[in-house]
Parts: C-alpha cells; structure tokens; sequence
C-alpha cells in the first residue's frame, strides 16, 4: 500500500506476523504435556515463518509465509501407571522446551509492542497532519 498511510499499514503487518507468532507459542505451551500412545505422533511445536515483503521494490511490511512443525517423534518415556501406556509402559510427549517458549513469547510480545508503538505514533502524526490542514 503506497501512499500517505504506507507505514500504518508496514506497522500493522508487523502486528499481524508476531500475532501468529504469539498464537503458536500459546498453543505450544498449551500442548507441553498432552501425553499419547506410543503409536502416535507427539503434538508437534509450531514455529511460524515470516517474509518481508516488497512494493515495487520498496518495504511493505511482512506476512508469515508459513508454519513448521517439530519433532513428531517427541520423547518417549516410562510411565507404566498413565492410561496411555504401551504394554512396555511406555508414552509419548511433545519435544517442546518451555524455556525456549517462554523466550519466543517475550521476543515476540515484545515486537509486537514495538510495531504497536510504531502504529500510533504514524496516526498520531498523520491526525496532527490534518489538523494543521483544517
């Protein structure tokens, strides 16, 4: 989008990545101890993948191009008493790090923030703009 609001858009795409960002990360720690069988696939972490993007070669932002998946094989571990249990007394969880997530969360609350900041103060310049117009 060219034109006067270029970096209100710039910003809100940026908003709209660490969003994602921020929703994969939840739903990975929300997952961190869904326990199955060892015949399944583990709950895989979700890691989000972004781009900028370019307007007839000039920054436009950035969009999340797509999502990728961890370790299905997860970690597998005794524990004869949970109802899951293969006949070794084995199950399967997630590989997931909840330090590692707890540090993606920061990173990408934090981004966001930014980008947010970013958003105001283009629409606080932009409604001074007009003010001085009117």
């Amino acid at each position: 989008m060219a034109g006067p609001f270029h970096s209100l858009s710039i910003a809100a795409s940026g908003m709209d990545v660490y969003q994602t960002w921020l929703d994969a990360v939840a739903d990975n720690v929300a997952n961190i101890n869904t326990i199955r069988s060892t015949d399944q696939v583990a709950f895989q972490e979700r890691f989000v993948v972004a781009a900028a993007v370019e307007e007839n070669g000039r920054p436009g932002g950035a969009t999340v191009t797509r999502a990728e998946f961890g370790n299905p094989d997860g970690l597998i571990y005794y524990d004869p008493l949970h109802p899951l249990a293969d006949d070794e007394g084995m199950v399967r969880a997630p590989d997931i790090n909840l330090s590692d997530q707890m540090t993606h969360l920061l990173a990408a609350q934090r981004a966001y923030q930014a980008n947010v900041a970013a958003f105001e103060r283009a629409r606080d310049a932009y409604v001074r703009a007009l003010e001085i117009g009117s």
